[in-house]
């Protein structure tokens, strides 16, 4: 079963995990589900966008049939989140490569600087519902 707005994360990076929370917390509308990218799910689902292994250290959006990496991927998500979060989508206008570029030293440095888990994180079972295989 394919969903529509899929939100795919590094399971063992704690960043990742408390962003995904942060998300959960803010999706008043319950537009995302996730799947670790580690995950058979995203495996499969990742495999006609033909993304090559150096990508799956990057969060990725899944919406409407389209794959959204890195700061797109980013910024997309805090559009439909509640708050003023949505006003985060105003920095879509920086060249894609300057966003991406700030998005890569965070990417680079999530381990060293937030830490790793041995294993991906284990939702409640009120939250198990969004999460994907």
């Amino acid at each position: 079963m394919l969903y529509n707005t899929v939100i795919f994360f590094d399971g063992v990076c704690n960043l990742c995990n408390s962003s995904v929370q942060f998300v959960i917390k803010h999706d008043k509308n319950k537009r995302f589900s996730f799947a670790a990218l580690q995950s058979q799910y995203a495996q499969q689902s990742l495999k006609p966008f033909r993304v090559s292994p150096g990508e799956l250290n990057s969060i990725m959006l899944m919406e409407n049939g389209k794959l959204y990496l890195r700061s797109s991927a980013a910024l997309r998500i805090a559009r439909h989140l509640n708050g003023f979060w949505p006003l985060l989508y105003g920095f879509i206008v920086v060249p894609k490569f300057i966003r991406d570029w700030v998005y890569g030293i965070i990417a680079k440095n999530r381990y060293k600087w937030w830490g790793k888990k041995e294993s991906c994180w284990v939702p409640t079972p009120e939250l198990k519902s969004k999460f994907l295989g």
